[in-house]
């Protein structure tokens, strides 16, 4: 099915009251059209909030799929992300347990040379900030791909050293790959990643959620 072109949005921050709490700010940044000129299906920010979940998942931002649907990881993506975490559906989209808060939380459309573009620059230091401290219980934030890595850890940290040396950032963080079928091929390259990492991994989100 081929999407609808978006009709005309008029971009707007929603804005956030001081004493939000996480239900009101999951429904504000779903509401947010921000970077719409820029969004070629137009805006339909995608998250999963609750105050009271133990991981936080920080991935890259929806795909079709996901746009279409309005539930992250609606893809084979989720599905390899799932497998890494070692968690079925019911468990990774309980707000109870799972967050998900993308560093672009709408579809950005695709490079003329193919893949997605990159998580619209604005989204993630407007609504990090914001919603970061309304979770209470948070164990382990998930840095999952490259935009992720580098937005909370550094500019200047590479995706290959900060999996590989995982450990460095533990307890707080975790920093992954994107589970794209790219990954597949990068895997075979980095055999360590389902022989160290991967284990260890789905050892950390156990913990977190025990």
């Amino acid at each position: 099915m081929t999407p609808r072109p978006p009709a005309m949005v008029i971009a707007r921050d929603p804005g956030f009251p001081p004493q939000a709490d996480m239900e009101t700010a999951a429904a504000l940044a779903r509401a947010c059209t921000l970077c719409a000129e820029r969004l070629p299906l137009g805006p339909r920010p995608i998250c999963q909030l609750g105050a009271g979940a133990r991981v936080l998942i920080t991935s890259q931002a929806p795909g079709t799929k996901a746009h279409l649907s309005g539930i992250p990881f609606e893809d084979a993506s989720g599905e390899r992300l799932r497998d890494w975490l070692g968690l079925d559906k019911t468990a990774f989209y309980d707000t109870s347990k799972v967050a998900i808060l993308p560093m672009g939380m709408c579809y950005p459309g695709r490079l003329l040379r193919g893949g997605d573009a990159p998580p619209c620059p604005d989204c993630a230091p407007l609504w990090h900030p914001r919603i970061l401290p309304l979770f209470t219980d948070l164990r382990v934030r998930l840095l999952v791909g490259s935009y992720a890595v580098r937005f909370v850890l550094g500019k200047r940290a590479g995706l290959v050293e900060s999996v590989r040396d995982f450990t460095r950032f533990l307890p707080t963080h975790f920093p992954l790959p994107h589970p794209s079928w790219r990954t597949l091929v990068w895997a075979k390259r980095h055999p360590w990643f389902e022989a160290e990492v991967l284990p260890a991994l789905r050892e950390v989100v156990a913990r977190a959620l025990a």
